[in-house]
């Protein structure tokens, strides 16, 4: 898991983007989960991702 410290409102920015990539075509659906996951290593600055998280991002 994540040592990071991210808030709800993070996450829902986060979870906004991957939807909003989806929608305008820039990601496809089924690479969201990969997608998701980089991102969340980018914002956290930790190569581990909280799996929870992850999900709860790209759930539909």
């Amino acid at each position: 898991m994540s040592r990071a410290k991210v808030s709800a409102f993070d996450c829902d920015i986060l979870r906004s983007a991957i939807q909003r990539a989806i929608i305008e075509g820039e990601i496809l659906e089924k690479q969201s989960r990969e997608h998701a996951a980089q991102m969340i290593r980018d914002f956290t600055g930790d190569d581990q991702v909280d799996l929870d998280m992850l999900d709860w991002i790209v759930r539909k």
